[in-house]
């Protein structure tokens, strides 16, 4: 993704590494807007934890840059998640966007961070945590998590209350694949020329009038074990 790069506002303190291009215009928060957000996360998890606080106030104030109603009714905003795991479903629970609606993508730099892409105009926002955030939530327990026993409560609680500016940081940014391609066309199908398996979303690779699927044109996660017994013929006998 290619970003265009605002002016950081300064915070008191200052990050541990270096911090440019961040946008912290953000709109007066309200701790109480989490309220019902934290129970459907609960739900899922039987717990919350301090990424999946993350996860949330990146949408809600994904709401705010996009000018969208969020959690959305439609599938209007297309997410790309930088990490799984609990993070990425205080992302889903609070924005309606998930993996099985084709409304959430997973590319695992490893990164507690998300861009929101509104799909209607190609306007997309890269929000993630500011680089200070853990160490002001620590510090500042006193302010923002007076009940916390731990560095993990003072995080759980005071990543709930700490003002936008000082917990996350955004920028304006271009998706280096359009998000037409992401979504692709619902019911295209093609076969590889190769293993014969189908390929849906256009995912396919046309390579001297060939078709072939991403594995078998040379970009597979696996190796398939040539050496091993083959499964039964019938399993499920």
């Amino acid at each position: 993704m290619k970003a265009m790069h605002t002016p950081a506002s300064s915070l008191s303190q200052p990050g541990p590494v270096a911090h440019t291009g961040a946008h912290t215009d953000a709109p007066a928060w309200r701790a109480e807007a989490l309220t019902p957000l934290l129970h459907a996360c609960r739900a899922l998890h039987d717990h919350i934890c301090p990424r999946q606080v993350l996860g949330m106030r990146m949408s809600l104030w994904a709401a705010s840059l996009l000018a969208l109603d969020l959690p959305q009714t439609d599938k209007r905003l297309l997410t790309i998640v930088e990490t799984d795991g609990c993070f990425s479903d205080g992302v889903a629970v609070a924005a309606n966007c998930w993996v099985g609606r084709r409304t959430m993508r997973v590319e695992d730099f490893g990164k507690v961070a998300a861009t929101y892409i509104d799909t209607h105009t190609d306007r997309a926002w890269r929000i993630y945590p500011h680089p200070a955030a853990r160490q002001t939530a620590v510090d500042q327990a006193a302010t923002y998590a007076p009940e916390a026993t731990n560095r993990w409560e003072a995080m759980l609680y005071g990543y709930q209350r700490m003002p936008t500016a000082a917990l996350l940081c955004a920028q304006p940014v271009t998706l280096t694949t359009p998000s037409r391609v992401h979504i692709s066309i619902a019911g295209q199908r093609a076969q590889c020329g190769q293993c014969g398996e189908e390929i849906l979303n256009e995912r396919e690779i046309v390579h001297n009038g060939v078709v072939r699927c991403r594995a078998c044109a040379g970009a597979a996660y696996y190796q398939i074990v040539t050496d091993s017994p083959s499964p039964e013929s019938n399993p499920d006998a």
